[in-house]
């Protein structure tokens, strides 16, 4: 599978991403509505290629998902580089959902969380996704392998009984190792969470120094409530952020767990949106960090994409 960090895969490979790509370049009279790209493979070729996901906004966050391949830019350790492999149809998942199940996540939390994680997996993604179910306290729980199996995750979720402290950082880097034997082109964490970090033996930088070796852009729901009892550390959002914003992904804020269901909806159109763009690193795997961005030279319009990776080969 394509990570960030630079691999090499078959010849075979290539000439199907090559006509892959060639359905999408401008000179095609293919239609527009071809059906979405279901190769697991599409970036494996003869030589390495840094692939990275995009999200493209305009100024009022709405999603932009039909641009060209022109309209894109690299840039590595600031200069620009060739987009040799690009795809704006939706290429498959593998999604790792990290519920927190402390203390304070009892009652309607919980509950709204499970009825959310079932709806945001089973009729907001796509049959061609694959995920699995990670619990969190003071400990990491993984609920499932991957899966396409509603009867699993639903029996997983429905055995959750919250208790004890919040060790999102361990669940994180946990989830990676899960993530690295995926057998889905993307990858990607959705962390659910109503507290801060009170128990892990990872630290915050442990896990975005994890991240950077890892092609997983992450997102996170943050249950924010004003009138919360004080049974464990109020969310942290800003940590959260310095997790989602350097990964490509992003932190909401929410309220209530009323609003889960909203924001796991919102994150779901952005999966299903998403560019994937790649190009050959003249730097090859030297083990080294080299800095991302991506840009679309128009003002209107707003990239996110991993900032950075280290280039070490797989």
């Amino acid at each position: 599978m394509r990570t960030p960090s630079l691999q090499t895969a078959t010849l075979a490979a290539l000439a199907c991403a090559a006509a892959t790509l060639a359905a999408r370049s401008p000179q095609t009279t293919a239609s527009a509505t071809q059906p979405p790209i279901t190769d697991n493979k599409l970036f494996q070729s003869g030589i390495e290629i840094t692939s990275i996901t995009a999200t493209v906004t305009d100024k009022e966050g709405r999603l932009i998902h039909d641009l060209p391949r022109e309209a894109f830019e690299i840039y590595e350790d600031g200069v620009r580089q060739t987009v040799t492999q690009f795809t704006r149809d939706r290429v498959p998942i593998g999604l790792g959902v990290l519920l927190d199940i402390s203390d304070s996540m009892y009652g309607a939390r919980i509950q709204d969380a499970r009825t959310a994680v079932d709806r945001f997996l089973f009729d907001l993604l796509d049959p061609a996704d694959e995920f699995f179910l990670l619990a969190f306290n003071h400990t990491p729980h993984p609920l499932t392998r991957w899966t396409r199996t509603q009867e699993d995750v639903r029996r997983a979720l429905a055995a959750l009984r919250p208790t004890g402290g919040t060790a999102i950082y361990d669940a994180i880097a946990e989830s990676l190792s899960l993530v690295a034997h995926r057998s889905r082109q993307r990858a990607a964490l959705l962390v659910i969470s109503d507290g801060a970090d009170t128990a892990s033996t990872t630290t915050l930088r442990d896990v975005r120094s994890a991240l950077l070796r890892s092609d997983a852009f992450v997102y996170a729901i943050a249950i924010d409530s004003p009138d919360r009892t004080p049974i464990n550390t109020r969310v942290n959002p800003q940590a959260l952020r310095e997790i989602t914003n350097e990964s490509g992904g992003r932190t909401e804020v929410v309220q209530t767990s009323a609003e889960i269901a909203d924001a796991t909806a919102r994150i779901a159109e952005e999966l299903n949106s998403q560019y994937l763009l790649g190009f050959t690193s003249p730097k090859g795997a030297d083990g080294q960090y080299h800095s991302l961005r991506v840009r679309v030279p128009q003002a209107e319009y707003r990239v996110r994409a991993r900032n950075g990776y280290v280039a070490t080969k797989r």
